[in-house]
């Protein structure tokens, strides 16, 4: 069965209520004030089945001081049912509800002129043209116009009608799509605890479902049980009127605006990114660092309009703006909006947000900036997770970040990493393969650690390659470790690096040594041979070295750390040793544990090496990290 959600709009006492009984026979009126003063002050709810459509109408208030409210109410609707009195014809609400229907860009509806049996059909003529005359040039020019009385219930059964034609007309909303419930009405139920009600924009909730609620992230709660228009169901779809029972939550800890979402799937954001639309009708130039009000959803947010387009926006004018929040919200891109003037509370604009977690813009990049903005606007869902990998930089984007950016299911993000890697524009990096980096940043990346390392070698030929760590440390520091994993495993299967052990270098790279610098590093290494286990110094042993063959100091210190670097020699602490010492040492171990048994002690290893307890200790210490001995208290076992 499609699911259908409709809204009334009009002017306070144009019959809007009434109408909504006549269809469905309930009172969308709920609360004690409502029936004493006999206006609508909050959101109602009714529905209505016809044929195999079945439709969540939403009724607002048209007073004026309401708006707020038909605003939390106005969002997700497929159909607008525009109310305008017969006796009255079109007045300030209707113009101003219509005007928010525009802008949340509904697409579909009629007229309903109500009240009819209150005046002739001349009158009724006139208010017709009036009618006709106020929708040309929008959604509702050629939309069907219904004349009804729900006094007398005349013409209902003719809406009806209508009703269930514009219905075969609408696309269904896709239910495999991440579920979003704005939270409208928030109440407790003795018995059962919390319960929430919206229209569930996209997406399914199932019963026992673990879900976030936002702003602000992280209070997490289970649907202990799910309703559609009253009836319990095991899962509501997207485009049902849905309550929810939340497990664990106290009713004071939900408000009207916050979004009911699968847990950890989506961030709220201080700053949004949109295409705003400046209505004709607005009193003045909207300048930048405005301060307004934001209706996205059910929230009414105070928001700062930053213009990226220009410093300014006309009335009847649109560009690109980014909105600072003073609180958070949870949105994504297509999500629509409406601005208000902050005072007096009049409605000015409207538009779509384009990109929800868009970071602070500077002024000198606003060109550049306007150029995404204007991407993502004309792209798919797709394109636009492309896009905003792309402008991730080298730091690129995670699948998650990705789902909280865009919105889009596991299935559609594979979809579009399997596109970006089939023409070039994304590497895949990390063991998961679940961050995506743009080829461009990754190239340019690479391309900068190439240089570094150029660098390198000329200010330091003698050295056998960059420290690892050194060259992470400079040019990744900031990036998420897997992008320095892969792009340095990457251009060693290219040949254009090698990484040994801790040190890269370029694949070119040669340590070239006279025959006189040879010699001196060769009898550096002795040295430490014929020392074994006896400890030397090293500006000892260069000491040494140096002189005999005519190198000095400063050279001679790069010999040993080529020796080091390349695992000839061994730092054990403070010391110094040769690679064959420590490997005889080993042996040594092993032959003690065969004849002697497998625990040693200090005193044991001292005199079974000669060494003096001052050298011995770090040697243990050495052994126990290499996994040949493992300390027991006062000893040692061998392994």
């Amino acid at each position: 069965m499609k699911r259908i959600i409709i809204g009334t709009a009009g002017h306070i006492d144009h019959g809007k209520t009434a109408l909504v009984k006549a269809l469905t026979g309930i009172d969308a009126d709920r609360l004690k004030e409502e029936k004493e003063r006999g206006i609508t002050i909050d959101l109602g709810f009714a529905d209505l089945t016809l044929g195999d459509a079945h439709f969540g109408l939403i009724d607002v208030p048209g007073h004026e001081r309401f708006i707020k409210n038909m605003l939390a109410g106005a969002h997700g609707l497929d159909l607008v049912m525009l109310v305008v009195a017969a006796d009255e014809g079109v007045m300030p609400q209707t113009r101003e509800h219509f005007e928010i229907c525009r802008l949340l860009a509904v697409k579909s509806g009629l007229v309903v002129i109500t009240k009819t049996d209150l005046v002739d059909p001349e009158f009724l003529e006139l208010v017709e043209a009036d009618i006709a005359d106020f929708v040309i040039g929008s959604f509702l020019e050629n939309a069907p116009v219904v004349c009804v009385s729900a006094r007398t219930n005349t013409g209902i059964e003719e809406l009806k009608k209508q009703l269930l034609r514009l219905a075969s007309t609408i696309e269904s909303r896709d239910d495999r799509t991440i579920a979003r419930l704005p939270i409208d009405r928030v109440f407790t139920i003795k018995g059962f605890g919390t319960v929430v009600t919206g229209t569930l924009v996209s997406g399914r909730i199932r019963s026992g479902e673990e879900l976030e609620l936002l702003p602000p992230g992280g209070r997490r709660t289970r649907a202990r049980n799910v309703q559609v228009h009253g009836r319990a169901v095991s899962e509501a779809r997207a485009g049902e009127r849905t309550a929810i029972n939340l497990q664990g939550v106290d009713v004071d800890e939900v408000v009207r605006g916050q979004v009911l979402a699968p847990a950890g799937r989506f961030k709220p954001s201080s700053m949004l990114d949109v295409r705003l639309h400046l209505l004709d009708s607005a009193p003045r130039t909207l300048r930048t660092r405005a301060r307004v009000r934001l209706h996205l959803g059910t929230a009414e947010l105070l928001a700062r309009v930053v213009m990226i387009s220009s410093p300014q926006l006309e009335p009847g004018r649109s560009g690109f703006a980014q909105l600072r929040l003073e609180s958070p919200a949870a949105a994504l891109p297509g999500d629509r909006f409406i601005l208000r003037s902050y005072s007096p509370s009049m409605t000015i604009g409207g538009g779509e947000v384009l990109d929800p977690l868009p970071v602070k813009h500077r002024a000198r990049d606003s060109a550049a900036r306007a150029d995404v903005l204007a991407r993502l606007e004309s792209a798919d869902q797709i394109e636009r997770i492309a896009v905003f990998v792309e402008t991730a930089g080298e730091a690129g984007m995670d699948f998650a970040a990705i789902a909280a950016r865009s919105g889009a299911s596991d299935e559609v993000i594979a979809r579009a990493a399997e596109a970006m890697i089939k023409t070039r524009r994304a590497v895949r990096v990390g063991d998961s393969q679940t961050r995506l980096v743009a080829r461009a940043s990754f190239d340019d990346l690479a391309a900068r650690a190439r240089q570094l390392l150029r660098e390198y070698h000329k200010r330091a030929p003698l050295e056998a390659g960059m420290p690892r760590e050194e060259l992470r440390e400079r040019l990744f520091a900031h990036l998420h470790p897997d992008i320095f994993r892969s792009l340095i495993a990457g251009a060693a299967s290219r040949n254009e690096i090698v990484a040994e052990r801790d040190l890269i270098r370029l694949a070119t790279h040669r340590v070239e040594l006279s025959p006189q610098e040879q010699a001196a590093k060769e009898h550096l290494s002795a040295i430490y041979a014929r020392a074994a286990l006896r400890p030397i110094s090293l500006d000892e042993a260069i000491t040494e070295a140096g002189p005999q063959f005519g190198i000095d100091a400063q050279r001679a210190q790069r010999f040993a750390q080529m020796l080091i670097n390349s695992g000839e020699l061994v730092r054990v602490a403070d010391l110094v040793f040769h690679r064959t010492a420590l490997d005889e040492l080993k042996s040594t171990l092993q032959r003690f544990k065969t004849e002697r048994g497998a625990t040693i002690d200090v005193g044991s290893f001292k005199d079974l090496t000669g060494v003096s307890r001052k050298y011995a200790i770090p040697l243990l210490e050495y052994l126990d990290r290499q996994r040949v001995t493992r300390r027991s208290g006062e000893t040692r076992e061998i392994l």
